[in-house]
């Protein structure tokens, strides 16, 4: 490899002969790491200006948590336009374009005069750049490790955890300092971190060592080869007469030559050429994956699932100050439940590594655990039992919440091939739930007076989203097996149609002619 090939190796792409499980993907989880401090660490902590916001523009819970609720539906609807940009132009320049808008967003809605206004900016603006930021630096971190992948991917995603902890009570005091404005401006500017974390992600690419395949003999080249050994002649065997070479001869093996060289060379144009069409056909989405029943039912279970995965942190501060908790402890249950989920992330990160049963039934059990732990919330009535609750919330939450995507690249959901598109189908398909969630639980709320109505939505969602999880394994089971034994059927009875054409008596004709030959050669001797 020349020097020019190797600096354009190292600018454009990691070429790899399998998968590496490590090398520039340590790099590549460190930049997702603080992706992920920057994307949903940030959504998740924006509970704490609801209280200023509902008083500086007075509206009520519902309409203020549209903000969110924008933000994520933009997220997950712009998922497939994600995946698109990334194949097309690459993940590098798609994340960093997506910081440049998440910056943009918060940084604009720092100077918002009203409430729709916040709509456009958190929710449209900084909602596409979350998408353009996340979903490509999740999907080229998958590619980077095989066996480690569940572990790698769930540490690093632990970033979220960590800013949801300290974000939570630096923005909380920074607002009463300053005010949410430039609180808002600050969280914008600190964003750009995103860029600088897009332009660490080098693409890779799995390029096998070639072997040499021995090349097919023809009929007339094993002939050929059997005469040079026995110094015989194909016209020898007719005459009788042994002839080391001939004229007549030397121009068949001239001309035999010259045929190879012909085919050679149009195997080898042929194979360049089908080079440079694959290098010019890019699969921007494939939608194929929508026939299989078993990621159908995997993204129902990331739909509903949703529900449970932003309302709660949203509206635990709420719920506690409900409770007479005053607004600095309150600060503190949203920092306890992202400590919490740090360590549940880990847990289970470490456990699909491990692989004791199928990662689809590990992770059916953390979803029906998260379910009991949103019904407990509203059991709560005290500050002790409600750090309970947020620490056993966490900790289930992390576990879901840091496998769910990652999972999609599983053979028991659509496979590592098919994870780009599958992830921005999967991702799209949870819009909906990410559009309603929120406001869903903020109309409880208002209706019920009761904070704890919210959770119980949550519940009924994820118990739902279990439900739709438990069908992903049979329906893999019940779909996957009939197609290859039709077509092996298929071959086989393909295979029974070419020998019944085959003339019983072609190989007794040629056996006999040859016999015949090699009889009257003997009577001439």
């Amino acid at each position: 490899m020349t020097a020019m090939e190797t600096a354009r190796t190292c600018t454009n792409a990691n070429v790899y002969t399998k998968v590496p499980d490590g090398g520039w993907g340590w790099v590549v989880a460190l930049a997702f790491f603080f992706v992920e401090v920057f994307t949903y660490g940030v959504i998740k902590s924006f509970g704490v200006f609801f209280s200023e916001l509902m008083v500086y523009f007075d509206e009520s819970n519902s309409r203020i948590s549209w903000i969110i609720s924008i933000c994520v539906f933009v997220l997950a609807f712009t998922a497939p336009l994600s995946t698109v940009l990334s194949n097309r132009f690459g993940h590098r320049p798609v994340v960093m374009a997506g910081g440049f808008l998440v910056s943009l967003g918060m940084v604009t809605a720092s100077f918002a005069r009203n409430v729709v206004e916040m709509y456009l900016t958190i929710g449209l603006i900084s909602g596409l750049g979350y998408c353009l930021s996340f979903l490509p630096t999740v999907t080229i971190l998958s590619h980077y490790f095989d066996k480690k992948r569940s572990l790698v991917t769930a540490v690093a995603s632990t970033g979220e955890c960590f800013a949801v902890f300290a974000f939570a009570p630096a923005i909380t005091a920074l607002t009463d300092h300053v005010g949410w404005r430039h609180s808002l401006l600050t969280v914008g500017v600190l964003q750009l971190t995103i860029v600088v974390c897009g332009s660490l992600l080098r693409p890779m690419k799995i390029q096998k060592e070639k072997e040499e395949t021995p090349k097919q003999e023809t009929v007339e080249s094993s002939y050929i080869l059997e005469n040079e050994k026995t110094l015989t002649s194909i016209d020898s065997i007719d005459s009788g007469v042994e002839i080391p070479t001939s004229p007549q001869k030397e121009n068949e093996n001239l001309k035999s030559e010259t045929d190879n060289q012909v085919p050679q060379e149009k195997a080898h144009m042929l194979e360049e050429a089908r080079g440079s069409a694959e290098k010019l056909k890019i699969t921007l989405l494939d939608f194929t994956i929508l026939k299989n029943y078993s990621f159908i039912c995997y993204a129902l279970f990331g739909l509903f699932a949703t529900l449970a995965f932003f309302a709660p942190s949203l509206y635990i501060i709420p719920l506690s100050m409900s409770l007479g908790i005053d607004k600095d402890h309150s600060a503190y249950t949203l920092s306890a439940m992202a400590i919490a989920e740090v360590f549940g992330r880990i847990g289970a990160g470490w456990i699909l590594n491990k692989k004791p049963i199928r990662k689809i039934y590990i992770e059916l059990i953390f979803v029906i655990l998260l379910c009991v732990a949103l019904i407990a919330f509203p059991f709560a009535t005290e500050f002790r039992g409600l750090m309970v609750c947020c620490v056993f919330y966490g900790c289930m939450l992390g576990t879901v919440a840091g496998t769910h995507i990652p999972l999609v690249a599983d053979d028991d959901v659509v496979g590592i091939e098919k994870m780009s598109s599958a992830v921005g189908v999967y991702v799209f398909i949870q819009s909906i739930a990410g559009l309603a969630g929120p406001p869903l639980g903020g109309v409880l709320v208002d209706r019920t007076q009761n904070y704890g109505s919210a959770f119980y939505s949550c519940a009924v969602g994820m118990a739902l989203a279990a439900i739709f999880l438990a069908l992903v394994r049979p329906c893999k089971n019940g779909l996957c097996k009939r197609k290859p034994k039709q077509s092996s059927e298929k071959a086989a009875s393909n295979e029974r149609e070419v020998f019944q054409e085959v003339p019983d008596d072609f190989l007794e004709m040629d056996f006999g002619k040859s016999e015949g030959s090699v009889k009257s050669t003997s009577d001439s001797v």
